[in-house]
This record gives C-alpha cells, sequence and structure tokens, in this order.
C-alpha cells in the first residue's frame, strides 16, 4: 500500500475511534469501575482499551463490532487488575491503614458520583460480595444493558453459562439483601 493509502486508513480509524470514545467512554468507565471498585483505574482501563484498539485497528475484520471488541478488552483488562491487585495483596507483609485504604476504598470523581446516584450504597456492597463471575453477568446485564448473547462474547462463556451465574447471582443478592433488612 502506497503512504498515501496508509494516511487514508489512520485518518479513517482516527475518526472512528473518536465516534466510539464520544459515544461510548463513559458506559464503558462505568463498567470497569463497577468491577473494579476504583473509578481512577477504571479510567485507566478504558484509556487502555482504546489505545490497543487503535493499534490493532487495522487488524479488525468487522469494524462494526468494534463496541463489543471494547467492551471485552475492558472487560479482560479489568480482570487482569483484579489478578494484580490480589498478588500485590499477598505479597504485602502487612497491612497498613493506607494500603487499606487504597484497595477497599473509593477514589473520589465525577464518575463515583454517577454511580452513587445509580445504586444504594448496600446494594453495591452486596453486589461485591459475589462471587467474580456472578459479579460480571449482573453487571454486564443491567448496568452496561447488554443481552445474554453479548454478555456471553464479551466474556468468552456459554450462553447457557450467562444464565446460570445470572440466576445464582440474583439469588445470591436477595438473600443478602433479605438478611440485611
Amino acid at each position: 500500500m502506497d503512504t498515501l493509502g496508509q494516511v487514508d486508513t489512520r485518518r479513517d480509524a482516527d475518526e472512528a475511534l473518536v465516534a466510539l470514545y464520544t459515544a461510548h467512554y463513559r458506559s464503558l468507565v462505568r463498567l470497569a469501575a463497577l468491577l473494579l471498585h476504583d473509578t481512577a483505574a477504571a479510567e485507566d482501563v478504558v484509556q487502555d482499551a482504546f489505545v490497543a484498539m487503535h493499534a490493532s485497528w487495522r487488524r479488525l475484520r468487522d469494524t462494526d463490532k468494534a463496541l463489543a471488541y471494547l467492551r471485552q478488552a475492558v472487560v479482560n483488562r479489568s480482570r487482569s487488575r483484579l489478578r494484580h491487585l490480589k498478588v500485590v495483596e499477598r505479597k504485602t507483609p502487612t497491612a497498613t491503614p493506607e494500603s487499606a485504604q487504597i484497595h477497599g476504598g473509593h477514589v473520589p470523581s465525577a464518575e463515583s458520583g454517577a454511580l452513587h446516584a445509580l445504586e444504594r450504597q448496600h446494594v453495591m456492597a452486596a453486589l461485591r460480595g459475589l462471587p467474580h463471575r456472578q459479579r460480571e453477568v449482573l453487571v454486564l446485564r443491567y448496568y452496561a444493558d447488554m443481552s445474554e448473547a453479548q454478555i456471553a462474547e464479551a466474556m468468552g462463556i456459554s450462553h447457557g453459562a450467562v444464565k446460570s451465574h445470572a440466576s445464582r447471582g440474583i439469588a445470591a443478592l436477595r438473600q443478602t439483601m433479605e438478611s440485611s433488612s
């Protein structure tokens, strides 16, 4: 391909990503924040997903599926971040009040205000108490408003597994909420 063709391809990728960013950045940050419980880390995860997509735009076979690719990248990067945090916690010799606040507390931002407006505090605490897969399915379903098929694709699991995780997660939330009332 000649230089002019490469410039046009880069320009097309840039325009497409700007449109995706404008339309979906906030919802992707909310998704990652609900998975990570940390808005600043969520913003980093989403930025990294956009940067990776920009770098691999030419290899994207179906540009109409770019949003699905971004959602999956955000979920996968959130999982990686959580795994990393678990390793860090295991390797930390003693827990200090500062580290407990960093790992368990919230970093105030504009997004945190929106999150608190969406759900009451005890619902979020109950959601955090769910097993990882159940929490992911419920967050993708009820906060990202994704269909079961989209969730299965984003998480790399079967449609039946999505239904199972959702059913178990809802039952566990119901039990937790009833016992706290």
